[in-house]
């Protein structure tokens, strides 16, 4: 994880129960002696997830409606902590915080889980985007009921499906990163197979029905193309506008997608291309990001945007 992850040492349950305790009756002692939750369990994994965000980032209420992505607040939160380094990069090494700096989340889900850490961490702003309609509402209600996003943090509805980047800000608008996390799968059938091999990594019985631990609903999970063409999709877009974002950021899960959305990035003559690994635990992924501004248009934003 990276140097700055809150999560970088064991959960502390006794914490995490004091700041939600319902989360008590999903935490037992396994036969390591450790206190744990059943991860398999898609209840224990959300009121663990809400201690989390009750406990490291001020967030009063958390929910999201059954069956949507609850997704691991760790995990997210190196995203977060990469983009803030990546940010710095052209920032002579300083983070840039406050609410003037302005992410666009892509795929922002019910759960909001980005803008969360990202203005708890940072202090930034940002945009959150989605296709579907019943997140949105959820998003929205995170908002409202959490005075410390409250207008930080505007929830869009995106009507066409088809776009990614194009609509999901104003004409003279200007963000200062993307952040995105693209269905993984082309696929129902192979999202599920998916699942399978991974209950099964939790020592679970192979004849286990296949329940989605951290939830998520079709277009959180899989879109045709895969991810694959999601990205390239969302690489097409960042072209026509070029000049209304510094970073486009997006996870690329799967690393034999990785050359050819690199070769993609070239096609559309992107100036800087920087790819971040990432890891947890078994889990490796990695956030490619991207930029068409050169080096005036770069200085000239950090001064507009950054001081």
């Amino acid at each position: 994880m990276h140097r700055l992850n809150k999560h970088l040492d064991k959960y502390n349950f006794q914490l995490l129960v004091k700041a939600y305790p319902n989360l008590s009756k999903f935490v037992f002692t396994n036969k390591y002696d450790t206190r744990t939750i059943d991860f398999s369990n898609p209840k224990a994994v959300l009121a663990l997830n809400k201690a989390l965000l009750i406990q490291s980032y001020n967030i009063s209420h958390w929910d999201i409606p059954d069956g949507y992505l609850c997704p691991p607040v760790p995990g997210r939160a190196d995203y977060i902590h990469h983009l803030a380094e990546l940010l710095s990069r052209k920032n002579f090494g300083k983070i840039p915080i406050g609410t003037s700096i302005l992410g666009l989340d892509i795929g922002v889900g019910a759960n909001c889980i980005y803008p969360i850490i990202g203005n708890s961490e940072y202090g930034w702003s940002f945009i959150g985007t989605d296709i579907d309609l019943t997140a949105i509402d959820s998003a929205r209600n995170i908002v409202k009921s959490n005075p410390s996003l409250v207008n930080k943090v505007d929830i869009r509805l995106q009507n066409n499906p088809n776009n990614i980047l194009l609509n999901a800000i104003e004409e003279k608008e200007k963000v200062d990163f993307t952040i995105c996390n693209p269905p993984f799968h082309s696929s129902e059938k192979e999202a599920i197979f998916a699942t399978t091999r991974k209950l099964k990594n939790l020592n679970l019985n192979k004849d286990s029905k296949p329940i989605l631990n951290f939830g998520g609903k079709n277009n959180e999970l899989w879109c045709n193309g895969g991810e694959l063409k999601f990205v390239q999709d969302m690489i097409i877009q960042s072209k026509k506008i070029s000049q209304s974002c510094f970073w486009f950021t997006t996870l690329v899960s799967k690393q034999n997608n990785l050359k050819k959305v690199n070769n993609s990035l070239k096609k559309v003559g992107a100036v800087d291309i920087i790819t971040i690994p990432m890891g947890q635990g078994n889990k490796t992924s990695r956030v490619v990001a991207w930029t068409f501004l050169n080096k005036k248009q770069q200085s000239s934003w950090r001064e507009m945007r950054w001081k």
